[in-house]
């Protein structure tokens, strides 16, 4: 089955690659094609939002997934707005000293964090399913690992001791917020029985 990604991130590319080996998954990095605006009010509504944009332009089985990082002394933030909160152009470095600025005067015991993350299929026929995963940790003042990408080098996991940065791609697919919600998806693919590109 080939599935189009709805993400021109590549870091998100190569990881959903991992998470679903036996699926053909491209993004569209390989098509001329904006995401719209995430409108949303939560991480389901735009998820769904970035899924029917693609499937309208491209058809197909589409994947579209929307995550955030919350933090429960900043009442949840920066969550829905993970990627854009610290400006549209601010790399990761930069949403990073972000997180940290706005901690600043929090005692780090109280840096309590969750990654939330949904995704969207849509099926050839118009079938929509969503799929829900989270993960939860600790915010760390330093930086700690050189795996994974985005907030993984602060996202500290308590009960392994380490952050998902530090973390095989194998070991953090078991635990993060995506991985989980893709092992749910890949329970619906196999349901299917549809066909595999090894097939």
């Amino acid at each position: 089955m080939k599935i189009t990604l709805a993400t021109h991130n590549d870091g998100k590319l190569m990881e959903f690659s991992e998470l679903l080996p036996d699926y053909e998954l491209v993004s569209l990095t390989s098509f001329d094609f904006a995401l719209p605006e995430e409108t949303g009010t939560t991480y389901e509504e735009n998820a769904l939002i970035k899924a029917r944009a693609a499937r309208e332009a491209i058809g197909g089985v589409v994947l579209a997934d929307d995550s955030g990082l919350s933090i429960d002394c900043l009442d949840g933030a920066p969550g829905l707005y993970s990627s854009r909160f610290a400006g549209i152009e601010a790399d990761y470095d930069d949403k990073i000293e972000a997180i940290w600025h706005l901690l600043d005067g929090f005692p780090p015991e109280q840096w309590t964090a969750s990654f939330f993350c949904v995704l969207a299929l849509i099926l050839s026929d118009g079938e929509t399913r969503t799929f829900e995963g989270r993960v939860d940790g600790l915010i760390l003042p330093e930086k700690r690992g050189t795996n994974g990408f985005g907030f993984d080098p602060i996202f500290y996991v308590p009960h392994l001791g380490k952050t998902t940065a530090e973390l095989s791609h194998q070991d953090k697919n078991a635990i993060s917020h995506r991985g989980l919600a893709v092992q749910k998806l890949r329970r619906f693919l196999q349901e299917l029985k549809g066909p595999r590109k090894d097939a």
